[in-house]
């Protein structure tokens, strides 16, 4: 009787002692997925800051031969002419004028897409018609560049009687038509995320579909749908082959469509694929121009994200 307290004390023990070695043990799987995953989220904030040191170091070195009030407001961007002009207005113009474009073509058509799929199409139709929009990201930009060049400009010039061959119109057209499936996608997901409650509600009170569709799911879904347009923003901005291909690379300043201009992507193409020296204030122009491009889209999506935060609110 004597040796009963003293075996289950021992088994006790072992058990408590086995207890605390698991403990440990999914202690330490915990720390090595903590730390994976903290690696993983890190990288990014790496990755972005070692790309913005890249620049700024390298830009440094053009800004020590181009002043930044002439780079800024010099209306002539010939950095590889004997008379070199440096002003960066003409690429930004191209830039700005090519991405409004797609983004009149990529809004309006996506939206009501992600409407149409997420309101109206029934279960087995979506399933079909979302992964073929989607496919249009999965195409080859150079594909979509010679698309624009041999079919959509001599199909403009036929309803614009002398457009030229090379033209920002033509190129920002067929951009909007590739970030179409960014807006698609993306705003679909975010209005299926609507409570069915909030529908139910609207169609108990007599509503009709499209009145539950425009004034219930999309004003509810506002914030995705914001965050799927500052992606297709982005996008649209550093988009290079097409406009490479269609635009004419041909800095101009003007804001007229119809004009050929070259866009900042497409001129750092241009001079990456040269012959130039790596320290002449040619190539270092290149990197001026990217970190203009990437202030230019930090700034367009920190204030997607204020208006993103005020739907928030609002909603």
């Amino acid at each position: 009787m004597a040796t009963e307290p003293i075996t289950s004390t021992v088994a006790a023990r072992s058990r408590l002692g086995w207890s605390a070695s698991r403990r440990r043990v999914m202690r330490a799987k915990e720390w090595v997925i903590e730390s994976g995953l903290f690696l993983a989220a890190a990288s990014s904030v790496l990755i972005t800051m070692g790309i913005v040191g890249v620049l700024g170091y390298e830009s440094a070195a053009f800004f020590r031969h181009v002043s930044l009030r002439e780079f800024l407001t010099e209306t002539q961007w010939t950095p590889l002419f004997a008379d070199a002009r440096f002003g960066i207005l003409p690429l930004v113009t191209g830039t700005l004028v090519t991405t409004v474009v797609a983004l009149l073509v990529a809004i309006p058509v996506g939206t009501i897409c992600a409407v149409w799929l997420s309101e109206y199409a029934s279960y087995r139709l979506r399933e079909v018609i979302k992964p073929a929009i989607e496919l249009l990201s999965a195409v080859p930009t150079i594909v979509f560049g010679y698309f624009a060049l041999l079919f959509v400009t001599p199909l403009l010039q036929r309803l614009i009687p002398g457009l030229p061959g090379f033209n920002m119109l033509s190129a920002g057209l067929v951009i909007g038509i590739m970030v179409v499936p960014y807006v698609t996608s993306l705003s679909e997901d975010a209005m299926r995320t609507v409570p069915a409650a909030l529908r139910e509600g609207a169609y108990a009170l007599g509503a009709t579909r499209i009145q539950v569709a425009w004034r219930v799911v999309f004003p509810s879904a506002l914030s995705g749908i914001t965050a799927a347009y500052i992606l297709t923003v982005s996008r649209a901005l550093g988009e290079t082959m097409i406009v490479a291909v269609a635009a004419g690379m041909q800095p101009n300043l003007t804001l007229d469509p119809t004009e050929p201009a070259a866009t900042i992507t497409a001129y750092i193409v241009q001079v990456s694929l040269g012959d130039l020296p790596h320290q002449s204030i040619g190539y270092q122009s290149i990197f001026a121009a990217g970190l203009t491009l990437l202030v230019l889209t930090l700034v367009l999506n920190v204030v997607g994200h204020l208006i993103q935060r005020r739907f928030r609110e609002a909603y």
